[in-house]
């Protein structure tokens, strides 16, 4: 039986996780979220077309996904507050001189900057603080943080447009890089500086080199784990980017469509709210194979709502919180299955492997699309979504097999 954490832990943890909870919201609203939420007003007033806007965003979470890794690196060797804190105020500054652009290889520029200040600020690189700082209570800070850092595109879209036409584009990322500044950057500061010294105590050491910590790369269940990601990033990916022309492709009209779409994001908090509501029942392999699960389920749903349309809702439910899930499990079911130690690193590559997933997916789409319609995306989908199952349950299985300890040269594991 698990003891329940003493009135000082709770406070010790929270501590550190809301801070990070509301540091995410505003990270992920400023530097990922401004993009798409400025893109028309950067078309309409620099005169560049949305493909070579677009472009820009693309190089920087390129960049992003290539040093996530090295970021994981740092935070392992207890670099957390520098790195973080760091990459939070490289973000505001970026953005602050976004506000000057007048050329296409400024801007160019400044997106592939904030690319390097997103590795060490999104995502990855706050769930590798909080495996490291939290100890068993991980999966739950974790889902704290991603169900309050879901509502950054909600927070995103309406105050980019709302400042927009008060102070204009080049005001609001200035104010963006202010928020940034003025609240992000000390209460990642002060969380990772508690982090830190949680991490003491829960943390084992890392390996001495990159080589030993890449050497993880050599267990079957590594790879196994990694294609199970890949998958699962591919199936949402494919769908969620040509979401628009397949419901309209199923027979929705524009409207309908458009709303259908949009209560897929509400649908991922959702999820993770239901997940935490069931922390201490559902297992991390019951957690992290029901969300493949749904999102197979999901695709069976969209299919199939050519001839019954109210079955787009339950795509929409499955698909929405099954990606929700796996948001929350992917950093957890690493930490199971290839351990805490270089978890920063290992974490990285893995989500090197989602990111690669997202990176194709559109064009896979287009593809598939082109060569026999919108029923062989989804089919391909499902495919995905299934494979992602079977490859996360064999990753298992080897691990629990006697392969979960790490290599040789990267040192015993603490569990």
């Amino acid at each position: 039986m698990t003891t329940a954490p003493s009135p000082a832990a709770r406070a010790r943890f929270h501590s550190i996780v809301w801070p990070l909870a509301i540091a995410e919201t505003i990270v992920w609203a400023a530097m990922y979220y401004a993009f798409p939420a400025l893109l028309p007003e950067w078309e309409r007033d620099l005169g560049w077309s949305k493909t070579e806007l677009s472009v820009a965003f693309t190089l920087s979470l390129l960049v992003s996904a290539a040093l996530v890794p090295v970021a994981g690196r740092l935070i392992d060797r207890g670099l957390a507050r520098a790195i973080f804190t760091g990459s939070a105020v490289l973000g505001a500054v970026l953005l602050a001189l976004l506000s000057a652009v007048t050329e296409p290889w400024q801007f160019y520029c400044i997106w592939i900057g904030l690319g390097v200040a997103m590795s060490s600020t999104l995502y990855e690189a706050c769930f590798a603080v909080l495996v490291r700082s939290t100890g068993d209570r991980a999966r739950r800070a974790i889902t704290i943080v991603s169900i309050v850092a879901g509502f950054a595109g909600t927070v995103a879209f309406p105050s980019a447009h709302l400042l927009a036409e008060e102070f204009g584009w080049r005001g609001t990322v200035r104010i963006f890089a202010a928020v940034v500044c003025i609240v992000a950057v000390p209460l990642i500061w002060g969380a990772c500086r508690r982090a830190e010294t949680q991490a003491t105590m829960h943390a084992p050491d890392p390996s001495a080199s990159a080589a030993q910590a890449l050497a993880v790369t050599r267990l079957p269940a590594f790879w196994l784990l990694a294609t199970a990601i890949f998958l699962a990033a591919l199936d949402h990916g494919m769908l969620i980017s040509h979401v628009l022309p397949i419901l309209a492709d199923r027979g929705l009209d524009a409207g309908l469509a458009v709303t259908a779409a949009a209560f897929i994001g509400p649908m991922q908090v959702a999820g993770r709210v239901v997940l935490m509501a069931a922390d201490r029942l559902a297992t991390t392999l019951a957690a992290s194979t029901a969300c493949f699960t749904m999102m197979a389920i999901a695709g069976v749903c969209l299919l199939e709502a050519g001839s019954a349309p109210a079955l787009v809702i339950g795509f929409v439910v499955l698909q929405g919180a099954g990606i929700g899930i796996a948001s929350v499990m992917r950093p957890m079911v690493t930490a199971e299955l290839l351990g805490r130690r270089n978890f920063g690193v290992v974490s990285g590559l893995i989500g090197l492997m989602h990111m690669g997933g997202y990176a194709i997916a559109p064009s896979v789409s287009a593809l598939v699309w082109a060569s026999g319609g919108y029923d062989r995306v989804i089919i391909l989908a499902i495919g995905a979504a299934t494979a992602a199952v079977a490859a996360l349950l064999a990753a298992w299985r080897v691990a629990r097999s006697g392969e979960r300890q790490e290599p040789p040269s990267a040192g015993a594991r603490t569990g």
